[in-house]
């Protein structure tokens, strides 16, 4: 009677998200978890296509062939978009290259799956707010209400800083320094920690905040707590957000033609910088940018300053085309294009 290989999918998951990526990446725990989500949803996948439980699943069922299949159901069932197939299967490929140096007998198929191209996405245009956009989103802020002194101080910090939304949800209270030179500490991706400057007004709408919460400047606690009394999630911070736009787009209509989102406020401090007359290199440190390239794409989003641009360059000398007449034959017009 033949034994049955092991099952190596679960030593290797089990190594990979408990070991590999922790310890000897040190990966943050958001990217884990994200990892973490696109194993379940492809595992669940292949379990209902092979009509197999997951614990029956081994390393090889996990092939292009049905990693393909997976991929292409969650743009047409799950309706995802095309920049979250591709944040899936970048989870794909990081397994796998960990399976190809874990376990060399299946290099082939590691090779294989990291073939998997990712899928081009349509560039969108960024939507930021302008200057009057913002300070109505700011007064739309009912700071009467329990929680308005928490939402309006994290809105100002966002939009003065330009935080990612995980950066301002991680904000300790010690990461602020509200005596001169006013500025925040903020740990970003890779955990790569940057300062950013704040605007006196900023300061003294933080130093309100803590005195009301009755924080001691040297606390450790998280800053923006929800309802519960726990950090704000990623989640939280959009639900803030979402409710003081609806508010604003009453009295300014601009916003409701925008596709609006936590991540909009990074734009608008990146663009108000730019307008500003800051260079792409300091506003690539400022936001905590990996690479300037990332920076580059705020240089083709502000119509005003392209109009601006071209106004500065002399126009080349056009001449307008003769109209066509009933009185010129078909070539004598033709001739005159």
């Amino acid at each position: 009677m033949k034994t049955r290989p092991p099952n190596l999918l679960g030593a290797v998951v089990r190594e990979y998200f408990t070991d590999h990526l922790p310890r000897l990446r040190g990966t943050n725990p958001h990217t884990i978890h994200s990892y973490r989500d696109s194993l379940v949803l492809l595992l669940r996948f292949l379990s209902t296509r092979q009509k197999r439980p997951i614990t029956q699943l081994d390393l090889g069922d996990l092939d292009p062939p049905g990693i393909l299949a997976f991929l292409s159901y969650l743009e047409r069932e799950r309706k995802n978009t095309v920049a979250t197939r591709n944040v899936r299967l970048s989870a794909i490929h990081a397994l796998f290259r960990f399976v190809a140096t874990r376990n060399p007998e299946h290099l082939n198929l590691a090779q294989r799956v990291l073939g998997i191209p990712f899928k081009r996405a349509p560039q969108r245009t960024i939507d930021y707010l302008e200057r009057e956009e913002i300070e109505s989103v700011l007064k739309a802020v009912d700071q009467t209400a329990a929680k308005g002194a928490r939402n309006y101080t994290l809105l100002v910090t966002m939009f003065n800083t330009g935080t990612r939304v995980q950066e301002i949800a991680d904000l300790r209270v010690c990461d602020l320094q509200l005596t001169k030179p006013f500025q925040v500490r903020l740990f970003g991706k890779g955990k790569k920690e940057r300062y950013c400057p704040l605007w006196p007004q900023t300061a003294a709408v933080l130093r309100a905040f803590l005195k009301e919460r009755n924080l001691d400047v040297r606390s450790e606690a998280r800053l923006f707590l929800n309802h519960r009394g726990r950090p704000l999630t990623r989640f939280g911070i959009r639900y803030i957000l979402a409710g003081c736009l609806d508010r604003a787009s009453q009295k300014v209509p601009s916003l409701r033609k925008k596709r609006l989102h936590p991540h909009s406020l990074r734009h608008s401090t990146a663009v108000a910088l730019l307008k500003s007359g800051a260079d792409l290199s300091t506003i690539s440190h400022y936001l905590g940018h990996a690479s300037p390239t990332t920076t580059n794409r705020y240089a083709k989003v502000d119509l005003e300053m392209k109009r601006k641009a071209i106004a500065q360059v002399k126009p080349v000398p056009c001449r307008l085309r003769t109209p066509w007449s009933k009185d010129s034959t078909i070539l004598a017009w033709l001739e005159s294009l």
